[in-house]
């Protein structure tokens, strides 16, 4: 399949050479590692252009945080399942000894889901105060 051509005033004709000191070359190195661009000249071009420029930044103290963070949420998330699944049973049967079984046994896993918010909770301040102190 061929490429699909260009407008004609959208075409990169011109070639700019120009040299850089050492310091200068390694702080665009820099940048173009956080960048998302794969190469030198598209990040340049995005210079040119006056187009924005993301940093991708990668905090390795923070892998841990968001390891726990995903194990709470799938906790929380099967805590959530295993209630449904209870009340559904519970509705699903008129026998008042089998509604009091269900809802002790929903009660049950509705106090799982304290020890989980509040391992979040922490978690969560300890984030503010890393992220939001002045």
């Amino acid at each position: 399949m061929a490429r699909k051509h260009t407008k004609e005033t959208e075409a990169l004709k011109h070639r700019i050479f120009t040299r850089v000191n050492e310091s200068k070359y390694q702080q665009l190195q820099t940048i173009l590692k956080s960048t998302r661009n794969k190469d030198m000249s598209s990040l340049l071009r995005d210079f040119l252009h006056n187009k924005p420029i993301r940093l991708y930044t990668h905090d390795a103290t923070f892998s841990d945080t968001m390891q726990e963070l995903v194990k709470l949420r799938s906790e929380l998330k099967a805590i959530g399942i295993n209630i449904n699944q209870i009340t559904r049973f519970f509705n699903t049967y008129p026998e008042k000894y089998k509604k009091e079984y269900y809802a002790k046994t929903a009660f049950q896993e509705y106090t799982k889901i304290n020890t989980s918010v509040e391992r979040l909770l922490t978690i969560i301040e300890k984030l503010s105060l890393k992220w939001l102190s002045a």
